[in-house]
């Protein structure tokens, strides 16, 4: 163990003891929770699907997180190990080593943390630090964050420091770039006593973040502190709810966007109502040049200050989810989205004597027009054009047309019926190598769930997608058996067989068997992985073929 280490872990030691001898037990009793997890691979070699043996053979992903809490008194650390990190992980996560610490205080006034934090600003169009340990994300801030309710309803919030860049031989390394930011919130009904019972309710806020970063170009003049700004407003009334949030950002030259130094913009906006047996959902988002990370010389997910959320539905079948996702394009895109969400009543002819749930969604994103004709060549100040908000160009790069249907026929049988049909523009995405321009593709899905008694229950999925590109039609088949409240087993059967070339018509057969007990579950699998995207909330990251023998084991306590 280092140093430094030793120094934070006896400060932290110093820290329990100090405030457990400073408190009464019995009102002030510690708190102690966390959580571990903990992946295993062994793989195979496998030249037919492009599946390759590392040199190891084994790899592993772990990580404990562990939470002190006493009065006022808060206290975090997480130890991680990759040794080395499972496939398809990012290289830089790398060893055993402390990768998250903090320690802090907090009353009704305040709340104060020093060291590693997650924080978000609205929607995270300006701001967003946070962790998912399943995409092997994660860009915490390093630093302080303070936060203050000087008086009921509004609240205030102030970050200040690096977010991490990697986790490398057993440390962590953050970003060269030093990120600053600030939040207010004010929520009007509780700060204006006329407000107090109003049906309607409204919140408003602004933001400012800004980073450092010093110039590392001999050919360019670079701004070493770029700024961005903007403000959000909720309201509800009855039934019906609505946000708007727009930010804007200073020219900041960058990988992302070829050094250019045009200003940025984002918005987004909800519009939606719901009352029982109805939801209806309106969204649409503007987005141009809003790449913003704190080294711009960065590419993939590194070192991201905001978070641009998709505008799409998130899927969860297999083959909707994994073959072709889509992801916001950080360089420009306009979106927009509308969900219906309907519930016939028990008793009516369509309802039937349980209900029928009925769901229809659209979303679809495209280029943002840009203005030129200003600058055929661009000026001594390398900004290269115009935009204007919500400007839509005619280069599709997405949409998503789907709809399903959820039925109960008794107490024991259920059937969800989907549809999906999928357009993708493979020249901007580069999902795949294997087509160019749009792909298309429509996918038709079968669940079937059956309660066969109290413990045994069994569920089915018939899944099938056909396209006249890429690497042609698949079909997926699942069957999983619960024994409630401990056991699972389940095989999904991925089959490419509409792929032109004969031997690559592979069945991709994975076996699954879960154990649970209490706050523990342990699966194992075995079978063959195809290479692709997997993606969580809109972050995507490609994880190539495997064959092979996968455990995971997770605990909370």
């Amino acid at each position: 163990m280092n140093l430094s280490k030793r120094k934070l872990l006896t400060i932290g030691i110093l820290s329990f003891h100090l405030v457990s001898f400073s408190q009464e037990p019995k009102t002030n009793a510690p708190n102690i929770s966390g959580n571990m997890e903990a992946t295993v691979q062994y793989l195979n070699p496998d030249t037919l699907i492009g599946a390759v043996q590392p040199p190891s053979k084994a790899l592993i992903n772990a990580y404990m997180n562990v939470f002190y809490r006493q009065a006022g008194f808060k206290a975090g650390m997480r130890v991680e190990s990759y040794s080395p990190a499972i496939l398809g992980y990012p290289d830089n996560f790398d060893g055993t080593g402390i990768g998250m610490r903090y320690v802090g205080y907090e009353n009704d006034f305040v709340d104060v943390t020093i060291g590693n934090f997650y924080e978000q600003f609205g929607a995270g169009l300006i701001f967003r630090a946070y962790e998912d340990r399943s995409l092997g994300f994660d860009n915490a801030m390093d630093g302080m964050r303070l936060i203050l309710r000087p008086i009921k309803g509004v609240a205030l919030k102030g970050v200040y420091g690096r977010n991490r860049y990697k986790f490398s031989e057993g440390r962590v390394i953050n970003s060269s770039g030093i990120v600053r930011g600030a939040d207010i919130d004010f929520h009007l009904n509780e700060i204006l006593p006329f407000m107090k019972d109003k049906k309607l309710d409204i919140t408003i806020a602004g933001s400012l973040v800004s980073k450092y970063q010093a110039d590392n170009r001999d050919d360019l003049v670079l701004p070493e502190n770029v700024g961005a700004y903007g403000g959000r407003i909720k309201a509800r009334y009855g039934r019906f709810y609505s946000d708007f949030e727009y930010v804007m950002k200073d020219n900041d030259p960058s990988a992302d966007n070829n050094y250019n130094y045009n200003s940025g913009h984002a918005a987004l906006i909800n519009l939606g109502y719901s009352q029982k047996g109805l939801g209806i959902l309106v969204s649409a988002k503007s987005v141009d040049n809003f790449s913003f990370r704190s080294d711009r010389d960065e590419s993939l997910q590194n070192v991201l200050i905001n978070f641009l959320p998709p505008m799409n539905k998130t899927h969860t079948y297999n083959l909707v989810a994994s073959l072709y996702p889509y992801q916001t394009q950080p360089v420009g895109e306009m979106a927009y989205q509308a969900e219906v969400l309907y519930t016939f009543q028990k008793g009516t002819r369509v309802g039937g004597k349980y209900g029928t749930t009925v769901n229809g969604n659209f979303s679809t994103a495209y280029a943002p027009v840009r203005h030129t004709s200003n600058f055929t060549t661009p000026d001594s100040n390398r900004v290269y054009y115009q935009t204007n908000l919500f400007d839509k160009a005619d280069l599709l790069y997405w949409r998503d047309i789907n709809f399903n249907i959820t039925k109960k026929f008794s107490p024991k049988f259920n059937v969800v019926l989907s549809y999906f049909n999928l357009s993708i523009n493979n020249d901007i995405t580069k999902i795949t190598n294997d087509a160019k321009g749009i792909i298309y593709s429509d996918v038709a899905v079968a669940e079937f769930g059956y309660k066969i008694n109290k413990k045994h229950s069994i569920r089915a999925e018939i899944q099938s997608l056909t396209t006249k590109k890429d690497k042609g039609d698949w079909a997926t088949m699942l069957i999983e058996y619960n024994v409630s409240p401990n056991f699972f087993f389940s095989i999904i059967d991925q089959y490419n067989y509409g792929n032109p070339i004969e031997a690559l018509q592979v069945h991709y057969l994975i076996g699954v068997f879960g154990y649970i007990h209490e706050t523990s579950r342990f699966t194992l699998s075995y079978g063959k992985q195809r290479a692709g995207l997997f993606c969580v909330g809109g972050v995507c990251r490609f994880v190539p073929a495997s064959n092979g023998l996968t455990i995971n084991f997770t605990h909370s306590f």
